[in-house]
């Protein structure tokens, strides 16, 4: 075949890793779309070619094993990884694996983790608590400083795609002071979480819009002009 790259190639099952697993050989059919047919195929290790009638009687059929679930075609053998690669009816069962390719993706996540991490040991304490949050829920107001720095550096490390994402959120600070004035009972949200009212005098601050998140509607709500005054009031409050 033209333009077939010449190498050691490796396959993976997708969906399992078996001790060991065979895969079909012989009887098979390929369309050939520039013939307009169906050309039967087979994997002879003493044939030059994948195609029945293109092979000679004296065929010699080759068991096809993936062995825990991996396969390493050297690059002496290029009919069986054109078979993998190309021809097989199976083929969506396995993947070729591509070392540079994995190469890139360890290192975007070893640089996203190192990312993660430095956000870790720069941020402030009550921008790392709004992170874990989103994790552990309204736990984090028990925890202590180095719990919240110890349980951001194991998110950080564990999906540091995620942690970057958080932490680069506007408004998850906002979120995080609106939960922390509810757990305070500065402020109630009614049972219908509908409506956010001062918890000293029932006055209420604002009304949740139809179908939306209750604190990422507060949130937005902190940042209008009406919003700020009650943003100092709960800061100051809390501190």
């Amino acid at each position: 075949m033209k333009n077939w790259e010449v190498k050691e190639r490796t396959y993976q099952l997708k969906d399992s890793s078996p001790l060991t697993y065979k895969i079909r050989s012989s009887r098979m059919l390929w369309f050939d779309e520039d013939k307009g047919i169906n050309r039967e195929i087979r994997y002879a290790n003493n044939q030059k070619s994948l195609f029945v009638e293109e092979q000679d009687k004296y065929a010699q059929l080759q068991h096809i094993v993936f062995e825990n679930g991996m396969l390493t075609v050297p690059r002496e053998n290029p009919l069986l990884q054109q078979l993998l690669s190309l021809y097989h009816p199976d083929k969506w069962l396995w993947e070729e694996l591509d070392a540079v390719k994995e190469a890139k993706d360890d290192i975007d996540m070893i640089e996203q983790e190192i990312e993660a991490q430095r956000l870790v040991q720069e941020l402030e304490i009550e921008h790392l608590e709004a992170i874990l949050r989103t994790e552990v829920g309204s736990d984090v107001t028990k925890m202590s400083t180095k719990e919240i720095k110890r349980d951001c550096y194991l998110f950080a490390k564990n999906n540091p795609e995620l942690f970057i994402e958080i932490a680069n959120d506007e408004d998850i600070k906002l979120r995080n002071l609106a939960n922390r004035a509810v757990e305070s009972h500065l402020v109630n949200l009614t049972d219908d979480n509908t409506v956010f009212k001062w918890a000293k005098n029932g006055k209420t601050i604002m009304k949740v819009p139809f179908d939306e998140h209750p604190y990422t509607a507060f949130a937005r709500f902190l940042k209008t002009d009406n919003g700020v005054d009650v943003m100092k009031a709960i800061q100051k409050k809390l501190t």
